[in-house]
Formats: structure tokens, C-alpha cells, sequence
């Protein structure tokens, strides 16, 4: 019996076609039962997101994407997704803003959250366009699947990217004290139906060295070391990334979170 795995990219605004390419690729790369069927989609309503079991989203304008899930009537199934559901869902850049639980630098009524990370994010930490940069990360998560004793840098590609500023308390229901904060919005509360994966600690997966920007372009960063600019983290079945994998021609953390949908595909 053949398993259909299919994983959306929400495709209201920004790289969304580069995303899907880079899927494609991944899953000839992945390690893979033979009776796993694959199937990559581009969602822009609710019953393509109905069909998914996971979900992108990616770097772009969080804002405009926030206002557009809205008029499409995607922004409350996008939070049970997410957040009831627990389904796997990882975001790019604008895609890590959507899915914190509280974002600053940000006008009261002009952005709209999804929430699934208990992480604060600063939007547009890096600066402008014009300051956007690279930076070879170190990533030891890539080795976790295959045991690897080395692995090569992964190169980040950062353009307005937000930074995740704090890692929040995992707590039922909003994160008020995070509300109180000028200039903060938070998410809307979800009580999810998967509750281990709903409790789960905020995992940091990779930092830059403090104002990362000011680096030189082709600098290895470690995740060892302690201070540093949070730029991915992972909370159960959420992932979010401040950089743009999907602008690279590197499949390896597409091939590394396909695992992980896998994995929740064939649990579920």
C-alpha cells in the first residue's frame, strides 16, 4: 500500500515557487520507503490546505501576507494547522514572524500572527534590503539522521530578516505579559489537540554571533557558542528560520525537514 505524503507551500506572496522547486529536489535526495508517494502543492485556500501534511511558509512581506490570508479566509485554518493540529510547519524569514507568539517593532493592528513558537521576534533586525547579507552557518542538526562526523557550512542568506529576540515560557493560552509591550503584538490562543507536541520546549538550531550583519560574508558560525543573534529555532512540529534556504541551490534542510513530515505523516 502507497503512503501520499503531500506538503504544501502557502503561496500568497513571496518565494514560494523557489521553495517548491527545492522540495522537488530534496525528495529524490531523501532516504525514503519505497511505498512513500510525494506530492507538492502551491496552497491558496482552505481546501488545498485541508490536503496538506505540512506546510511552508515562506519569506516575503509578513504583513501583506497576514492581510491576504485574512481576505482569502486562511488566516484561522492556518492557526489550527498549526496550532491545533500540531502539523509540521516551517517558516522562512517572513514565514519565522508569522509563526512566533509575539512580534515587536510592529503597529498595533497592522500584523496579524499565527503563532505555533513561543519565541519574541524583532522584524527587520538586519536592517534594510540594501544591508542584506550571507554567512556560512554551522548547522549540527543536519548530522542527527545520518551520524555524520562532518558536515559543510550552510550558507544563510539573509534579506530584512527578523532575529528571534527571546525565547518565551511555554504556557497555555496568550502570552499576555508579551502583549503589555509597546509596540508587540501576540498571537490568538489555540487549544491544540496534540498535546505533548503543544508543550514541547523552544529549541535553538542555529545563531549568528552578535549583529551578525557586520560579518564578513563567507565567516563559519558555531552554534556553540553562547552569546549570538537567534536566526532558527524549533518547537515540536514548528520550525522557523530568520534565513532563505529556498534562494539557495542546498537542499539539505529541505531534506531534513521532509524527514521530519515523514515521520509525523506515518505517526499520524
Amino acid at each position: 500500500m502507497t503512503t501520499k505524503i503531500t506538503v504544501g507551500v502557502l503561496a500568497l506572496q513571496g518565494a514560494f515557487h523557489e521553495h517548491v522547486v527545492l522540495l522537488r529536489q530534496a525528495s529524490t535526495q531523501l532516504a525514503t520507503l519505497p511505498n512513500i508517494k510525494w506530492a507538492f502543492i502551491e496552497v491558496r485556500t482552505p481546501e488545498q490546505l485541508a490536503r496538506c501534511d505540512g506546510l511552508i511558509i515562506p519569506g516575503g512581506e509578513s504583513t501583506t501576507v497576514s492581510l491576504v490570508a485574512t481576505r482569502s479566509n486562511l488566516l484561522e485554518p492556518l492557526r489550527d494547522f498549526v496550532k491545533v493540529y500540531r502539523k509540521p510547519t516551517w517558516g522562512t524569514c517572513a514565514g519565522l514572524i508569522l509563526l512566533a507568539e509575539s512580534a515587536n517593532r510592529t503597529k498595533k493592528g497592522g500584523q496579524d500572527l499565527i503563532g505555533g513558537l513561543d519565541v519574541r521576534v524583532n522584524r527587520n533586525y538586519f536592517g534594510r534590503q540594501t544591508e542584506s547579507f550571507e554567512a556560512a552557518l554551522d548547522l549540527p542538526f543536519l548530522n542527527n539522521d545520518h551520524g555524520a562526523t562532518e558536515i559543510k557550512p550552510f550558507n544563510g542568506i539573509f534579506i530584512r530578516a527578523p532575529v528571534v529576540e527571546k525565547v518565551l515560557p511555554t504556557i497555555h493560552g496568550e502570552q499576555r505579559e508579551e502583549g503589555a509591550r509597546d509596540g508587540t503584538v501576540i498571537a490568538p490562543a489555540r487549544e491544540s489537540l496534540m498535546e505533548p507536541l503543544a508543550h514541547k520546549p523552544v529549541e535553538i538550531m542555529a545563531k549568528l554571533p552578535g549583529r551578525g550583519r557586520a560579518l564578513p560574508a563567507k565567516i563559519v558560525v558555531s552554534l556553540g557558542e553562547e552569546a549570538g543573534d537567534i536566526v532558527a529555532v524549533r518547537q515540536g512540529n514548528v520550525f522557523g528560520t530568520s534565513f532563505h534556504p529556498e534562494l539557495t541551490q542546498d537542499p539539505r534542510i529541505h531534506i531534513w525537514w521532509l524527514e521530519r513530515v515523514k515521520r509525523a505523516a506515518l505517526e499520524g
